[in-house]
This record gives structure tokens, sequence and C-alpha cells, in this order.
């Protein structure tokens, strides 16, 4: 039988952290993003900001050529990248080396060809990438590559669909015992770290549980946003199982404060731009209080 889950608090998060700022953007972290489509071109500006919004100093969007251009003056803050024009084509050149040398690539927001999106995760895989989030359709492909491939910092985002099909059947329901047995057996079947609506688990089998979050989560692009927020933490130096728990907690919570004003309706750009506000509650309580 599995240990209970630890409970993730704001106390908890201000003992666990966070890695040093420093004085500038380069101290804090580069986040790379490779997602988007003519379809979906919002989840990774979602994403992006996201990555922003936890505190990530440097922000590289990696899109479809065919949208380069749209996504370049939408969000000033990042540097945009092209995809090879084939996605089986391998990444070289400046691209390659902005991959290798990012702190955590996110794969998977706004994509919407499975083919092609297997074809970019191993292009990017073999770029030489540090710490790897998969989301959305990269988590679709992911039983298709093998692991060794992949880099050893491994974090998946899925959604309960997503989930059962990493794990081959339905996924216990939220409050069944069998629910964190199950996100174990993806997480070591995955040797990853793996975060599924509130639940942390590592290939070890420990794990925590965010008890926040409701139904205004429920929106579109909310879960752009919480990859983002991952990608973010883990640019920023948390190790992977804190990166995801800070940026579940964060996503949850910040939901909450946007259910209790506004009120329900918000949307997921709302979302990103309340992480950081909720973020500082944490770690600087006294001085949002006016002590």
């Amino acid at each position: 039988m599995s240990s209970p889950s630890e409970r993730v608090t704001p106390e908890l998060l201000r003992q666990w952290g966070m890695p040093d700022p420093g004085n500038s953007k380069k101290t804090r972290g580069r986040v790379m993003v490779v997602g988007g489509s003519r379809r979906s071109p919002g989840a990774i500006l979602l994403a992006g900001e996201a990555a922003l919004r936890v505190g990530a100093g440097r922000l590289g969007l990696v899109v479809p050529l065919s949208i380069e251009a749209q996504i370049g003056v939408v969000i000033r803050e990042a540097a945009i990248f092209a995809l090879p024009e084939r996605a089986a084509d391998p990444i070289e050149g400046q691209l390659r080396d902005e991959l290798a040398a990012a702190d955590a690539v996110l794969v998977g927001p706004g994509f919407d060809e499975p083919d092609e999106t297997r074809a970019t995760v191993e292009a990017v895989a073999d770029a030489g990438v540090s710490c790897l989030v998969l989301d959305a359709f990269g988590l679709g492909v992911l039983p298709d590559i093998e692991r060794a491939r992949l880099p050893r910092a491994l974090i998946l985002n899925p959604n309960e669909e997503e989930a059962a099909l990493l794990l081959g059947r339905d996924l216990a329901e939220d409050g069944d015992e069998r629910r964190i047995r199950d996100l174990a057996e993806i997480a070591e079947g995955f040797d990853a770290v793996v975060n599924c609506y509130g639940d942390v688990v590592d290939p070890t089998g420990a794990s925590w549980h965010v008890p926040a979050g409701g139904a205004g989560l429920g929106t579109s692009g909310s879960g752009d946003v919480l990859a983002g927020a991952i990608a973010g933490m883990a640019a920023r130096g948390l190790a992977a199982e804190r990166a995801a728990a800070w940026a579940s907690w964060a996503h949850a919570s910040a939901g909450d404060r946007l259910t209790e004003h506004p009120g329900l309706g918000f949307l997921a750009g709302d979302l990103a731009r309340e992480l950081t506000p909720t973020i500082n509650a944490v770690l600087r309580p006294d001085e949002l209080r006016g002590a």
C-alpha cells in the first residue's frame, strides 16, 4: 500500500523556498516552448506567458513556419524561432544551440498532428535538452518514443484522458486511493515526474497533493498555463517534483483567487497574470500584509 501524499501548503512551499533569482534575467533561467499550429496559436502564448509570470528570466517560442510571423508580434518579451519546414528534419544551427542551452523545454501546447508532434519531440530531445516538459499532444506520442532518447529530467503534465492513455487503462477517480498508485505506475514506467490535476508523483512513488483548485480552472487554455508554469519553475532551478508541485499549487490557488473575485468566467490569460501575486503571497506574506 502506498504512503499518503504529502499535502502541498504555503508552509511547505516556504520551507522549500525558491532558487535565488540573482540580479539579471540570465540568472532566472531560460525556457523554450515548442508548439502551436494554425488552429491553436494561442496555446503557446499562454504557456510562454505563464513561464515568465512564475519568474523565468528568458523565453523562446518555437513554432511552425506557418505562424512564425503572427506569433512574433503578439508576445514582445519572447525570442521567436521557426521549426524545420518538415517535422522529420533535424533541428540544426542556432535553434539547436538555444534548445541545448535552455534550462527547461516544454513541448506540446497547440500541436494538433500526432506524427509531426512525435518527430518534433524526437528532434528536440536529440538537440540535447537538459529538462523536458511534455503536455497535450506531446504526451500522446510518448509511448512511441524510446525513453533512452529523452533527457533524464522529464516532467509529464497529463489531464485524466492523457493519463489513461499513458496508463493503458482508465485512471482511478479522484479521491480513490488507487489513483496515486495509477499515477505512480506512469511515473515509474516512463521514469518521469507526473502531475495530474494536483497530484504529483515521482518515479520512486513519492507523492504530493494540492488541495486547491475548482471549477474555474475548467476553461480553455488553463492546461497550457499550468504547463508553462511547470517549465518556468523548472527553469528557475527547482527539482522536477518541486517544480511540478509549486506550479500546480500556484495554478490552482490563482484559480481560487479569481473565482472569489471577479468570479467564475475568468479566462486563461487572467490565470497566467494571477500567478505572480499568488506566488508572492507565499514568499512575502508579511510584506503583503503591510508588516
